[in-house]
């Protein structure tokens, strides 16, 4: 391995790391945030974890943000599993009445709310968890603004998502073996090349690009 493939991989993984720790505090202040504006008794995050294809806690504010966070359940269960699978918002004033509600599921997490409004994290079309605020104080109803509102919350935790999966994408080619890894080692390479033989590598990468584009 060469200096400049050794730089590479330490500025991704510092990048890393920067990312995830500035990820959770972005989730934890949403979840904060979005307690507080809509004066509810708490306020979650769940991501979609697609190898399990389970809904993990990300970040709680409110009833249960000590003992939530990390615990998971099944992503084909409850509300919030019916939110992240149909990329559908969801206002529920009595969720007791509602089918799509699991009680067995929210009485293990220690907690069982009377109203919510979910909303997805959507990255384009792919659904990558659900924001949920819970139980508004005298059971006022939600309105359509509140929905907005919550959705450009869930916006700004899907950009910031995104943006991990990146990063980490990143240092998966860099740490990894195969055909990701290769391109890395190329794109490494040429970096590493001045004047007329870093041109001469640019074009060859040009013409390369012609040929696998052909039919």
């Amino acid at each position: 391995m060469n200096d400049r493939t050794e730089e590479l991989r330490s500025a991704v993984a510092a990048g890393v790391l920067a990312a995830d720790e500035q990820f959770g505090r972005l989730l934890r202040s949403i979840v904060d945030v979005a307690r507080a504006i809509f004066g509810a008794r708490a306020s979650s995050i769940m991501l979609l974890d697609p190898d399990s294809e389970e809904l993990v806690f990300a970040a709680v504010s409110g009833e249960g943000e000590r003992e939530l966070v990390g615990r998971r359940m099944p992503a084909s269960t409850g509300v919030a599993g019916w939110v992240v699978s149909s990329r559908t918002p969801l206002v529920l004033e009595d969720v007791q009445s509602d089918p799509r509600f699991a009680r067995d599921v929210a009485e293990k997490t220690g907690y069982v709310p009377k109203g919510l409004m979910a909303v997805p994290l959507l990255d384009e079309e792919l659904a990558l968890g659900v924001l949920q605020v819970l139980d508004r104080p005298q059971r006022s109803r939600f309105t359509l603004q509140e929905m907005e509102l919550l959705g450009l919350f869930a916006g700004q935790a899907a950009i910031a998502l995104g943006l991990l999966r990146s990063a980490q994408r990143a240092r998966a080619a860099l740490d990894g073996d195969g055909d990701v890894a290769a391109v890395a080692g190329v794109a490494s390479a040429l970096d590493a090349l001045e004047g007329p033989r870093r041109a001469a590598g640019v074009a060859l990468l040009h013409d390369l690009e012609r040929v696998l584009r052909q039919n």
